[in-house]
């Protein structure tokens, strides 16, 4: 009788639910990124950026390694120090940031170091992500669950946001702000604060979207705006979004490109390898456009599909483990990652307005890549590091 070869142990503490669909949107990535460069003279050598980009994997790939070397107890004790870095930077590329880009786009959050830009902002995510979990598993291990106990959570949480929301201002980067707003609604929903808080602090959060959107559609509301900080690119946006067709020559131009684009690929696309339409800064915020031109409706369906399978495999390793403080971790990257693929699509099909957010593990650029990384890593150690028990904060800052 043949005898079934048994499997290494490490083998069995690796989440391939993840690493799998990981890597078919790393093989997604440098395709799309090769059937744009090619097709974009202006990006010069299709090889050089597909191998730039494979780099940025390859460094990713081994940061993943290095973060699920840390457990629990070593993630709880150092998000701090992480959090802090994170901070720094967000001041120091107020003073160091990329001119040119600023100069475009208006926003102060990309550093330039020789060749190569880099967005803080992308890195601090999953620090503020490690930072908040602490908070709460800190707080949740000392207080019992009471309305005053909540509040004084919530407080807390809002507390260490602030910092960040108000860097993120001096910015002028409100797209990213919005991934942040994104993972403190999904922490809090899971922390345990009461429905009586949830429900009434949504409900004020709405309203003031309401009003807020209600500001930005309409001339008044923009010259009131202005007022505040906001700047005439950011309306520029948002009127594009609105009327994509009112004027395709300039402010609306790359939005109504990337719908033509994605239009034009009908139900299995134009084939691979081919565009006819062209969209700018299409390998990075627009690579949605190149799959929806190149293999069409079904090429677009089967990437949101390997998306979907991706977050219930996270979803189905934050269930499982019993250990809260991984838990929170794990529900502040889903909603990272959900939340960028949701803008990023929606806005490349007008269902949203333009934000510059990137499409998680497919678009070029390596901070954000880097970011999205070490949240895969903090998830894949959840397996990794396999012990159910719960650990005492008490004592701990």
């Amino acid at each position: 009788m043949a005898q079934v070869e048994k499997k290494p142990a490490w083998y069995e503490r690796i989440a391939w639910g993840i690493v799998i669909p990981v890597v078919l949107l790393a093989i997604i990535s440098l395709y799309t990124i090769w059937i744009a460069a090619a097709n974009d003279p202006s990006m010069g050598s299709p090889l050089k950026t597909v191998v730039s980009q494979g780099i940025w994997y390859l460094l990713s790939a081994g940061l993943i390694v290095l973060v699920m070397q840390f457990d629990s107890e070593q993630l709880f004790k150092i998000a701090p120090y992480i959090y802090g870095i994170g901070i720094v930077l967000l001041i120091a590329v107020l003073f160091l940031y990329n001119r040119q880009v600023a100069a475009d786009t208006g926003a102060k959050s990309w550093f330039k170091l020789g060749p190569l830009t880099f967005q803080p902002s992308e890195i601090m995510k999953p620090a503020f992500i490690l930072m908040l979990a602490r908070v709460v598993e800190r707080h949740n291990n000392r207080y019992a669950h009471t309305i005053r106990n909540d509040w004084i959570l919530l407080a807390e949480i809002i507390g260490w946001l602030l910092p960040v929301a108000i860097l993120l201002k001096l910015q002028n980067d409100f797209g990213t702000m919005l991934v942040f707003i994104a993972i403190v609604a999904g922490v809090v929903l899971v922390s345990g604060i009461s429905w009586k808080i949830i429900i009434p602090t949504y409900g004020i959060v709405a309203l003031i979207g309401i009003i807020a959107i209600t500001l930005v559609v309409t001339p008044s509301g923009q010259e009131i705006l202005t007022h505040f900080g906001f700047k005439a690119y950011q309306f520029q946006r948002i009127n594009a979004w609105l009327n994509p067709a009112e004027d395709t020559s300039s402010g609306a131009y790359q939005l109504w490109q990337s719908m033509k684009a994605i239009g034009s690929g009908q139900l299995f696309g134009i084939g691979a390898g081919k565009l006819n339409v062209y969209v700018p800064v299409r390998t990075s915020d627009m690579i949605f456009s190149v799959i929806g031109e190149s293999f069409g409706f079904v090429g677009s369906c089967a990437l949101i599909l390997i998306y979907f399978y991706l977050i219930l495999q996270m979803v189905k390793i934050t269930f499982e483990t019993k250990n809260a403080f991984y838990s929170y971790i794990s529900t502040g990257i889903i909603m990272m990652i959900l939340f960028h693929v949701f803008e990023n699509i929606g806005m490349g099909i007008d269902v949203l307005p333009l934000t510059g957010i990137p499409l998680p593990f497919v678009s070029q650029g390596g901070s954000a890549l880097l970011g999205n990384m070490i949240g895969v890593g903090l998830i894949l150690s959840m397996k990794w590091h396999h012990r159910d028990y719960m650990f005492s904060t008490a004592g701990d800052f």
